[in-house]
């Protein structure tokens, strides 16, 4: 029997452009995913003696789905099946990261999975062969094959590393509502009236650790869509700008909000004050 455990880490979006709808129904996408100190935790126990392919999955929360429809549960059925190996997984989640937040909660956990199990059988497939089966799980999970902070174009699936966030302190806050990615792209309208932010200084920025022309440039297109809907998104950007955020943004499709914070003591007071209103608040 061998045992691993592992951390698979968040991701938020510090800017989101929606490019154009594609013909394939998808839209491409013009991104900047940084990876962040928030974590599920998975437990490997896996029995190579196993003649016969058996996953085993379970969570200490009742509100996933434990079966084939679970990203885990298809992570790992993937990787026996490119692999040809055979052996029983019993795979256990602490859930931590909240769901329906835009944070990639199912995408680090498959790309987690895919890590794990291609470690404990002494790394078959490469990093190339990983990030294609990735892909086929969901857009997000190739940039947690990697982590640190990525621009991410096409539907995701194309990463470019850029340099990381420095020296700041991130709140996070979800709003007690849970987001359909595919609703609000379906309910996304792209004209000449959209805001698009400005990729490219949004990198400069990030280059050179520029808040101001941060704060100047990022933007997220489906806050159009979200944010309309429920305005606690609105809300909670107005309490992180009035605790001292340089910037303050919806992360992904939503519903969770992130605000960047240069002093400490801000952010901390920040965190205090989401932790009136919400239990999904965090500090990184």
């Amino acid at each position: 029997m061998k045992e691993l455990q592992i951390k698979c880490p968040v991701k938020i979006n510090l800017s989101l452009d929606v490019v154009n709808r594609r013909e394939d129904g998808y839209h491409n996408l013009k991104m900047i995913m940084q990876e962040i100190k928030l974590y599920d935790i998975l437990t490997f126990s896996i029995d190579e003696d196993c003649r016969q392919t058996q996953i085993i999955l379970e969570a200490d929360s009742t509100e996933l789905p434990l079966d084939e429809s679970n990203l885990i549960y298809k992570a790992a059925k993937l990787f026996f099946h490119k692999t040809e190996i055979s052996a029983s997984a019993r795979i256990h989640l602490r859930k931590n990261i909240p769901m329906g937040a835009g944070l990639g909660g199912g995408s680090t956990d498959a790309a987690g999975t895919l890590l794990a199990l291609n470690k404990v059988f002494g790394e078959p497939l490469t990093i190339a062969r990983l990030a294609q089966m990735a892909k086929a799980l969901g857009a997000d999970v190739p940039f947690f094959l990697h982590g640190g902070c990525m621009l991410a174009e096409g539907i995701g699936e194309i990463l470019t590393p850029i340099p990381p966030l420095k020296n700041v302190y991130i709140v996070l806050a979800k709003p007690p509502v849970h987001i359909s990615t595919p609703w609000v792209y379906k309910n996304l309208v792209l004209n000449e009236n959209t805001a698009h932010p400005d990729t490219n200084s949004v990198i400069e920025a990030l280059k050179t650790n520029n808040l101001r022309l941060l704060s100047q440039s990022a933007g997220n297109v489906l806050e159009s869509v979200t944010a309309r809907e429920y305005p606690q998104i609105e809300e909670y950007k107005a309490v992180m700008k009035s605790h001292g955020a340089s910037y303050s943004l919806m992360s992904g499709s939503g519903s969770s909000v992130f605000g960047i914070f240069s002093h400490e003591t801000e952010a901390l007071s920040a965190l205090e004050e989401f932790k009136k209103i919400t239990s999904c608040a965090y500090i990184v």
